[in-house]
């Protein structure tokens, strides 16, 4: 029940990146380029670690690095050629133009169900340990809160107007929620559960290296952005040295 609890936390992140991107749009890239840093950081300071520690002794490097792999690559079909993310920066202007209604509305499905793998990410965190669990959520929230931008980018892209962005925000918010909710009916037997975190964590790699960071540098000033990615991941690299002793 407290994944559920904590996973509302992503539910939260959700609705309030779709608010930020209909109000505070000046303001975006720096916030994009802070989740950016975070997500990478929980890669490589938690999850990465993490599941080097616990295949030891059951999975060799190898097989590991060809977990990580395929989250990497995985998340790299599901963003290039299923997802195909649009900018939420200064063509906004010109959105209305640039893509179909249909073309919106699967945009903002598909973007769902990759926040339904977040929800699975922080259920499968969490039968590793707490703390890694509270890690993941961590960077699961920062990353969905860049999802909430993107749902409604989608849409308004599509020619929609605030009534019909708000139910597709609403799924992508319930959608990380509802993936937690699912590894409560299945044990990640403790041998595979590196391999999985491994998977995660080539996700958040690809996530952060090549979307968000890209998404935060569009159109914007270069320091400021870097900045906040850097500070993104040292914030990321404290928690975990605190959390996780």
């Amino acid at each position: 029940m407290s994944v559920l609890l904590i996973s509302g936390l992503a539910f939260a992140a959700t609705l309030l990146g779709g608010v930020f991107a209909l109000r505070f749009r000046d303001r975006l890239h720096l916030i994009l380029g802070f989740s950016a840093g975070a997500v990478i950081g929980v890669a490589l300071f938690d999850l990465l670690p993490e599941s080097m520690s616990l295949a030891d002794g059951h999975y060799g490097p190898a097989t590991l690095t060809l977990f990580v792999a395929a989250g990497f690559f995985a998340y790299l079909i599901i963003d290039r050629l299923i997802l195909l993310h649009p900018h939420t920066h200064d063509d906004h202007a010109h959105a209305q133009h640039d893509a179909p209604p249909a073309r919106g509305a699967f945009g903002a499905l598909t973007l769902a169900a990759h926040s339904f793998l977040d929800g699975v990410a922080i259920g499968a965190g969490f039968q590793a340990s707490p703390v890694v669990g509270a890690i993941v959520t961590a960077a699961v929230v920062t990353h969905d809160f860049s999802d909430g931008i993107n749902t409604v980018a989608f849409i308004l892209r599509g020619g929609g107007k605030l009534r019909q962005a708000l139910p597709w925000l609403l799924l992508d918010a319930c959608a990380p929620v509802a993936g937690a909710a699912s590894t409560l009916l299945f044990r990640i037997p403790p041998s595979s559960i590196g391999l999985v975190l491994g998977v995660f964590g080539g996700c958040f790699l690809y996530l952060g290296a090549s979307d968000l960071i890209p998404e935060s540098q569009h159109a914007h000033p270069r320091a400021a952005t870097t900045v906040m990615t850097l500070l993104g991941a040292g914030v990321l690299y404290v928690a975990v040295r605190v959390w996780g002793g």
